[in-house]
């Protein structure tokens, strides 16, 4: 028998009834139902990244068609924690409600003034602290850098482990020691390459990566957001570059290092 869809449920009824159906041992998809949450997982971030990228290029057809590849990973995810009895989509979408109405005081029935977006920040970060303790077991030591996901992308965790350590009071103050620590990671730098110690070239140049991107929030730059544009240049510069050479009738990749890099400076002007 063909499955039907209901008229009488809402389309995101409709997604939770198709995505049980792709999972039913009896008649289901072969490839849905052997997936669990660690075969999902790399396509629930893949799909995330496809919505921030159909924002960037302002498309807003491909946004709501890469919403609904988004919302149906969270209802795969839950109709995996639905069947191994953890909970359901429901009580997913209850957990939210009530986290927005507890992160937002001031605007479900609190007296709370938050008059700006830093304020509202600040408060939003208190309520979270207050969570993870909340959650935390008595015997188990408690951290400010608590509940940092590792799975984040590594320049964007470290932005986080950084505003974590400084709501204890754990930052530079003065924005030149900034450079100045850049300068002590840079000369770190050319000692481990000229070491030859391939760990401890990977490490400093950690290291610098971690004040870079220190360096991005405190001029609240968003460090992700800082080499997405660098990437997106050097990828234009360097295309045109290309053409630039074909045009001439030139190989690009035979010419010396100072040809291309005279072609480097015509890009740039351009």
């Amino acid at each position: 028998m063909a499955f039907e869809i209901d008229g009488t449920k809402t389309p995101f009824q409709q997604l939770v009834a198709i995505m049980a159906k792709l999972r039913d041992p009896d008649g289901g998809c072969p490839w849905d139902i052997e997936q669990d949450f660690a075969s999902i997982a790399p396509y629930t971030i893949e799909e995330a990244y496809e919505v921030s990228d159909a924002i960037d290029r302002g498309d807003m057809s491909d946004l709501r068609d890469e919403l609904g590849d988004l919302l149906l990973q969270v209802v795969f995810h839950a109709q995996m924690a639905a069947e191994a009895g953890h909970f359901t989509v429901d009580e997913v979408a209850h957990s939210i409600n009530e986290k927005m109405i507890r992160r937002h005081p001031h605007v479900f029935g609190s007296n709370t003034d938050i008059d700006s977006a830093d304020a509202q920040t600040a408060a939003w970060e208190d309520v979270k602290a207050a969570e993870r303790a909340a959650k935390g077991e008595s015997d188990k030591p408690q951290s400010a850098l608590d509940g940092v996901a590792v799975a984040l992308p590594s320049l964007l965790r470290a932005e986080k482990l950084q505003k974590r350590a400084a709501r204890t009071g754990f930052d530079w103050t003065d924005p030149s020691d900034i450079f100045d620590k850049l300068d002590e990671e840079t000369a770190e730098v050319k000692d481990a390459v000229a070491s030859g110690d391939a760990s401890a070239i990977e490490d400093e140049i950690g290291d610098l990566l971690f004040v870079g991107a220190n360096l991005a929030r405190r001029f609240k730059v968003d460090p992700e957001q800082a080499l997405k544009r660098a990437n997106a240049k050097f990828e234009r510069r360097f295309r045109l570059m290309e053409q630039l050479a074909t045009d001439r009738g030139q190989d690009f990749s035979v010419l010396s290092l100072d040809e291309q890099e005279q072609l480097w400076q015509e890009a740039k002007k351009l």
